[in-house]
């Protein structure tokens, strides 16, 4: 695992704190008994590609674990042939399945280890977890990419996409939708308005309402915290719908907070007519498949949205 991909990880363990090790994990997991021998393990490995096996007793209680390592020094001993029990590990150390992310980082930076056996209260196995389970259980849940400083400046109103780093120029746009009010009974209508577009096009109606929802939700923002001035740009790919919601209002000071359900920052009023919820960027990361968010306080903030087709 890359340097940058250790910071990401930090980062996310507090932004995703109450992922637990059951929810990351790998549930079906190659397991032996301890009374096999230590070529059936490597065999097992070479076969599966992983580099280590949790032992577990006939109850599938965790009882140790055999890794790549161990698999070498019995190679080098002559005892490859040997029961895994004279070999393997046998004070393990485990994730239980409700400990959370922020823990979880600190075991693997804590041990160094390549993966950690998950299993209940009562030591019963219920599957492993790699730093690589992490990350994929990260983008795949929540599709989320947060750039920051240097990377953010350099990149922020550039015509590039956020996602994908292919040109996108404004009057190639397929469609293009000014916001221009500060009216939050009328937040929406451009979303509105590229559903239909999108529909008028071929594309299909789940995808369309989707990119409605996601849409309707970076607009609605665009009128409660940018002075209702923005625009809504979609790209048609031959595989993806690109939309950017560009505006230069205020910013977001803090996109870790703003990433939280139910955090808003939304006046009063607006609170009081039922918008500013705090489901705003939640429900952008439920809809698109890929959300960048770029933002910076009092430079305004621009949102691209990727729907797959």
């Amino acid at each position: 695992m890359s340097n940058n991909q250790e910071c990401r990880l930090s980062k996310y363990a507090f932004i995703f704190e109450d992922l637990t090790a059951e929810e990351i994990m790998t549930k079906h997991v190659s397991t032996l008994t301890a009374d096999k021998k230590i070529s059936q393990a490597k065999e097992l490995m070479k076969i599966k590609k992983i580099s280590g096996i949790p032992i577990v007793d006939d109850k599938n209680l965790l009882i140790g674990i055999i890794s790549i390592e161990d698999i070498i020094k019995a190679l080098e001993m002559g005892k490859i042939e040997e029961d895994i029990e004279n070999i393997m590990t046998k004070n393990v150390v485990s994730l239980n399945k409700d400990e959370t992310l922020p823990t979880i980082v600190q075991k693997f930076d804590k041990f160094k280890f390549g993966r950690f056996p998950v299993v209940d209260k009562n030591g019963t196995l219920c599957g492993i977890l790699t730093k690589v389970d992490i990350l994929h259980k990260i983008l795949d849940k929540f599709n989320l990419l947060y750039l920051h400083d240097k990377k953010r400046d350099s990149i922020l109103n550039k015509e590039l996409s956020l996602i994908t780093g292919e040109k996108l120029y404004r009057e190639d746009a397929e469609f293009r939708h000014r916001i221009d009010t500060s009216d939050i009974s009328k937040a929406g209508e451009g979303a509105a308005i590229l559903k239909n577009f999108l529909i008028k096009k071929g594309i299909n109606q789940d995808i369309a309402r989707k990119v409605g929802i996601a849409v309707y939700e970076a607009e609605t923002n665009v009128v409660i915290h940018s002075k209702g001035e923005g625009e809504i740009l979609c790209f048609l790919k031959k595989d993806k719908i690109i939309v950017r919601v560009i505006d230069n209002g205020v910013g977001i000071e803090n996109l870790d907070q703003a990433m939280k359900e139910g955090f808003s920052t939304a006046p009063d009023y607006i609170r009081e007519m039922g918008f500013g919820a705090g489901m705003g960027i939640p429900n952008m990361k439920r809809f698109a498949d890929k959300l960048v968010i770029l933002s910076e306080k009092n430079t305004g903030t621009q949102v691209e949205l990727v729907f797959f087709l």
